[in-house]
Formats: C-alpha cells, structure tokens, sequence
C-alpha cells in the first residue's frame, strides 16, 4: 500500500514537503507542486481524511445508533439520515449499543442520532455538549444539547381506537410493548382513555405484554384462544405484534376480521400485504428531520424544542367497515 513516504522518495523531496503539498500551503514552489501531485496520481495516493481527521480532533462523521435488526422501519430513517448527511457533505457511521460510546467523541464523530433504548439517559447527559450535540427518537432529554424528535402517538391512537367503536367493536385486548418505552405508554393511555370515554370496560387479564417482535405477538395470541371468549378486536402496539397474532390466528382457524378484528402502529412494509389496519409513521422523513438538526447543531443553531411528527391511520381489510 503507497503511503506519504513512497511519495516523498519518488518526488526527491521531503516528506513535510508533500504534506504541505497536499494541505495547500503556500510555502512550497509551484514546481515541486506539480511534481508531487503528478506523481501522487501516478501512485494512486490518497491522503487518509480520517486520520488527519484524528490528528485535528474533529471529523465530518455522524453517528446512528440502534438495535433492533428485527424491524423494518429501522431501514427507512437510515434512508432518510443517509440522503440528508450525503446532500450535506457528512459521512454516516452505524454503531449498535455495545460499540456505540467508544464512537461517541469528537474526534471520531460529530453529533449522534440515537434510536436505541438501551442508550441510557444518564449516558447520553455526560456525553452531550457543546462539541457533541445528540438527537434521540422516540424519547424526550432535557439537554440544551439533545434534540428531542418523537411521534405523536396519542392523538392517532385515540382516533383509531374511536373509529374500530364507531365500527360497532366493544370488548377489546391489547398487546403492548415494553412497557418502559414512552411510544408504548402513551399508545396504550390512548386506548385507555377513548374506552373509559366511551364507557367501555377493559380488563387487565385482557392486556399481554410483549417486545414489539412478531413472536411477542403470536404467542399473545394463542394464550388469548386458551380463553373461552375471544374479544371483538385486537389492539397490538405495534405492526410486528399484529403481524404475529394474525398469522397465530390464521394456523387455529380463526378468521381475521370476521371472527376478530386487529389493529396495529407503524405501517411497516408487511403491513399492506397482511391487510392490517394501522398507523403510519413518516420514517424516512422521520430520519431526514433528524439529520438536519443535528447538523444544524453541529454548525452552531443550538434549536433543542422537541419537535413532534404526526401519524395517520390507515383503515385495512382486518377490520369490518361495520360489525355485524
């Protein structure tokens, strides 16, 4: 591999001279320039931007942070951050949890998008600064250097859940997430309230606990047939659940929606093909609004309002358009 040395006894000069070449200072004379660059094109040389970038202490590198490889949508907000970071002249590195912290400083990355749970808060207060802004999804930091970006999951939640009673559905389950996310709490304090206004009475045996996986799902469901009484509809957390119920449902011999109806949250990409009633959520725009904030922070706007993206219910074959 050529390195600045070859360069340097190729051209007869030092290797100081070459570096001063090729960071543009002016006390070289324009022969010797023209001589090292032809000779760097020659040896197909290219001088490392990362480790200059490590040597100056900063880099044009944002960070992505996330888990959870089963689900989908993950691939959309990366579309979305990779478009707005590429368009702005920032490369994009993608860290899991375990390796994340390590990246996290100025001289390896500019600013992190944090989606991952297991990123804690404590953890995120001590590394976010001046020199190390951050912005995270689907959770709120009061940091003057976090952004917060999250969904909007009440208000369509307490529209979906109105529109499935309208539709004539009146004893309901729900299978959530877990149940430290802020996206679950307040998707099924939405259920909660629409049926408590509607004087409708859930039972707690009728909520199954689950981690927003396909399997989650599939296994609430089939504790749900050992009971004598299946409800109208199936309200699950997320599209991975309802996925996985409907397809448990499906190998009984029980019909979706005609023997029961199912909502899901999301919209993921198996969504339409199942026939699944639920929310969309925006994610490509979801990752590319998180990207230009955090690279409007990194160039100095210090803009940390949490910022709320709507959602909008999309009505599908697994709910009756009216209950018999």
């Amino acid at each position: 591999m050529v390195g600045i040395k070859d360069v340097a006894k190729a051209a007869g000069v030092s290797v100081s001279t070459v570096s001063n070449v090729l960071n543009g200072k002016s006390n070289v004379g324009e022969d010797t320039k023209v001589r090292v660059l032809n000779i760097c094109r020659e040896l197909s040389y290219y001088p490392n931007s990362a480790g200059k970038a490590l040597k100056a202490g900063k880099t044009n590198t944002i960070l992505f942070n996330f888990s959870d490889f089963d689900r989908s949508f993950f691939l959309k907000i990366i579309h979305g951050i990779s478009d707005y970071v590429n368009d702005n002249g920032y490369d994009l590195i993608i860290c899991t949890e375990k390796s994340c912290e390590k990246f996290m400083r100025s001289n390896l990355s500019c600013g992190g998008i944090i989606l991952d749970q297991k990123m804690k808060d404590e953890t995120l207060n001590k590394i976010a600064g001046n020199s190390y802004p951050i912005v995270v999804l689907d959770r709120i930091i009061e940091n003057p250097y976090i952004k917060s970006i999250v969904v909007n999951n009440y208000d369509p939640m307490c529209e979906l859940i109105q529109g499935v009673i309208k539709r004539g559905y009146r004893h309901f389950g729900f299978v959530g997430g877990p149940e430290h996310t802020d996206d679950n709490k307040e998707r099924y304090r939405a259920f909660r309230d629409v049926l408590e206004q509607n004087n409708i009475t859930f039972q707690q045996k009728s909520y199954f606990a689950g981690d927003y996986r396909e399997k989650s799902g599939y296994t609430a469901a089939k504790i749900l047939m050992l009971s004598q009484e299946l409800p109208d509809c199936l309200v699950c957390a997320n599209d991975n659940m309802a996925i996985g119920a409907m397809k448990a449902f499906r190998d009984n011999g029980i019909r979706v929606p005609e023997d029961i109806a199912i909502t899901g949250f999301d919209n993921c990409d198996l969504a339409e093909v199942m026939g699944l009633t639920t929310v969309s959520i925006p994610n490509y725009e979801r990752g590319y609004i998180a990207a230009r904030y955090l690279i409007e922070n990194i160039r100095g706007s210090r803009n940390v309002e949490p910022f709320k993206i709507s959602a909008k219910i999309l009505w599908r074959n697994s709910v009756l358009l009216k209950k018999k």
